[in-house]
Order: C-alpha cells, then sequence, then structure tokens
C-alpha cells in the first residue's frame, strides 16, 4: 500500500520583535530569515521548505505586525494579512513581555481561524512559573481554540515539540514545491537580506529603517560569484552615513556582508557595492513596487 504524502503552508505570524525569524531558523534549519535585535527586521513574506520522503512544510516567515505609517509599512502589514489566507497550520508567536491587546484588530482575525493554531509563548527563559501560568491562562481567553505551547527559540526549548505537533496536523497533499527546494525566493534575494542586516547591525537609528539594497548583478561562475549591489537611501546626510569616512563604513558592512554571502552559497564572492539616494522611496508606489513589496 502506497504511504500517504503531507504537505502543508505553515505560516508565523505576530507583532515585531517576538522571535519570529528566529523560530522560522530553527524549524527549516537554514539561515533563511534575518534576525537582528532590531523591530521590523523581516519585510516580506519568506518561504522555508523542508522535505522528506513522505512530507513537505512550507513555513512562512512574516514581517511584524504594526500599525502602518507609510507605504512601505502597508506593503508589510499586506504580507502578514496574506498569511492568515492560506495557512494549513498557523503559528501565532508572542512573548513574555508584551502586551495581548498590542494588536486587536489582527488578533480578531486570529480568533476566526478555523485551521489548527498553536500559540506559542516566547522567551519564557526571561520569566517564571507563575507569571507565565497567568499569561498562558490570558491568552486561553483571547484565543480559546488555540493549543498553548512555551518555547525559548533561541535555546531551541521546545522548538522540536512545536515541529512535531506541525508534521501531525498538515493535511494529506501532493508536494507544492519541488522536493529540492529549500525556498521559493531567489538567489538574489538572500544577498539583500544579508547586505540588510549588516546595516541594522552596524548603523544606529533610523538609517537601517530608511535602507533598501538591490542587486544588479549576480553573476555565477565556476569558482566565484560575483555580484553588483545597491544601496538606496532617502537623504543625502544618510548617503554620507553609510559609506563614512573615506569609505571606511561602507568597506567595513562590505566586508562583514561578503563573508555571510560566501557562506550561505558556499563559494568565493567579489561584492561591489554603491549608495544612492531616492527620496522618499518607501512613500513611492513604483519604487515599493520595483523592490517586490507591491503586488498588482
Amino acid at each position: 500500500m502506497e504511504k500517504k504524502h503531507k504537505s502543508g503552508f505553515v505560516n508565523i505570524v505576530g507583532n515585531p520583535n517576538v522571535g519570529k525569524s528566529t523560530l522560522m531558523n530553527r524549524l527549516v534549519g537554514e539561515r533563511i530569515s534575518i534576525i537582528t535585535s532590531k523591530a521590523q527586521t523581516t519585510r516580506h513574506r519568506i518561504m522555508g521548505i523542508v522535505n522528506t520522503d513522505d512530507m513537505q512544510i512550507v513555513y512562512s516567515d512574516t514581517p511584524g505586525v504594526l500599525r502602518p505609517n507609510y507605504k512601505l509599512q502597508e506593503s508589510m502589514l499586506n504580507f502578514s494579512q496574506s498569511a492568515l489566507g492560506d495557512a494549513d497550520v498557523l503559528l501565532y508567536v508572542t512573548d513574555v513581555v508584551e502586551t495581548i491587546d498590542k494588536n486587536n484588530e489582527f488578533l480578531a482575525r486570529v480568533q476566526g481561524m478555523t485551521c489548527p493554531v498553536l500559540l506559542l509563548i516566547n522567551k519564557i527563559d526571561r520569566t517564571d512559573q507563575p507569571r507565565l501560568e497567568a499569561l498562558a491562562d490570558r491568552w486561553r481567553e483571547w484565543l480559546p481554540k488555540a493549543e498553548i505551547i512555551p518555547i525559548a527559540a533561541l535555546s531551541n526549548f521546545n522548538v522540536d515539540y512545536v515541529r512535531r505537533r506541525v508534521e501531525e496536523l498538515v493535511p494529506d497533499s501532493p508536494p507544492y514545491f519541488e522536493k529540492d527546494a529549500l525556498t521559493d525566493k531567489p538567489a538574489r534575494f538572500f544577498v539583500t537580506e544579508i547586505i540588510r542586516e549588516k546595516i541594522l547591525l552596524y548603523y544606529q537609528k533610523e538609517i537601517p529603517y530608511a535602507v533598501e539594497v538591490v542587486v544588479e548583478l549576480f553573476k555565477e561562475e565556476d569558482a566565484l560569484i560575483r555580484i553588483k549591489a545597491l544601496i538606496i537611501v532617502e537623504r543625502d546626510t544618510q548617503k554620507g552615513i553609510i559609506i563614512g569616512h573615506q569609505g571606511q563604513a561602507l568597506k567595513k558592512v562590505g566586508a562583514m556582508a561578503r563573508k555571510d554571502i560566501e557562506r550561505f552559497f558556499g563559494k568565493k564572492v567579489f561584492l561591489e557595492m554603491f549608495v544612492k539616494v531616492e527620496k522618499d522611496w518607501r512613500n513611492r508606489d513604483n519604487l515599493l513596487r520595483r523592490f517586490g513589496y507591491q503586488l498588482d
């Protein structure tokens, strides 16, 4: 008798900075989503695909849910909301710090979900058992149908249990993607994410949020990948900060990014980076569309 195949979309949602990308990377086993200490790090919906002989699980990391202040954030919210529409299993990630009613409108949509919902309370190492139990009780009032699982994604606590529950809950289905696929994103996308992560880590204040990265050249040769990347900023002053005195800041970011890109692709990389000003790009439809944020 032929063994049944299971496949499903397992979508990870929640407010900013609760550990969604850390969890995604633990579940997928590849460093697919950017992780930094800054909120609003993930801007796209990023899929990571886990394949076995009889199963394909398509995990999606999504931007943190927030009230939009500009068009870029509207697009980010659309990515998060789209993840509610096609989920076979929903992982709603919260933590022991944030208040439950932080985003009532989004939570109301989660309450109406018909698919299984796993409510993951992350960062439990930052609290004690009585507080955790009280928090779980409050969440049961908000999401009575959800299964509540305490986790610590950074230290991998209880992540294996989440993985097992996901495998039990995904439906019988043929695979959605080729069995050797790791993600739905092209190679260029991960180059932009790695560079953007280094910018998030190296620069302070508003600079990282005003930055977009575009890969203009990605040429893979036998022993080398040639990459030309454009860093987009909103103002001339930001361009000066990104480049730094005598270009030193840009060189440092480029060196850090190149190391990670080489590790990601397992190949030597020649990386060139340039900086360009596009005023108010976060509110310009044509540029947001070009950068992959707005769907026609």
